[in-house]
């Protein structure tokens, strides 16, 4: 079984930056499996914030492109979010997910808070 683990959420104000850990029980992100990040503000739907695939390829949220950067470590089998100029609108909670065929995989989540 497959568990994600989300670290480096917090409060920050508009402007500044995070830097979001998804660290993974088991060896999912040695594989091919595609790892990213997605949000859930409330009273709204979980959206998509970034993916990677195993190969490196990126793909952003229009939202989140030129502010965000999704990053991997494969030999540490974690998945990293750095966000800069972080925005008020961009507070949520923000999920790690894994993808591989037709296994797929959540964390807890992690709170980001950014004040104005």
């Amino acid at each position: 079984q497959v568990q994600l683990v989300e670290s480096g959420g917090g409060l920050v104000q508009a402007g500044g930056s995070l830097r979001l850990s998804c660290a993974a029980s088991g060896s999912i992100f040695r594989t091919n499996a595609m790892g990213g990040w997605y949000r859930q503000a409330p009273g709204k739907q979980r959206e998509l914030v970034a993916t990677i695939t195993s190969g490196g390829s990126t793909n952003y949220a229009d939202s989140v492109k030129g502010r965000f950067t999704i990053s991997r470590d494969n030999a540490k089998n974690t998945v990293y979010l750095q966000m800069n100029s972080l925005k008020p609108e961009d507070s949520a909670v923000y999920y790690c997910n894994a993808h591989l065929v037709r296994l797929e995989y959540w964390g807890q989540g992690t709170q980001v808070t950014v004040s104005s």
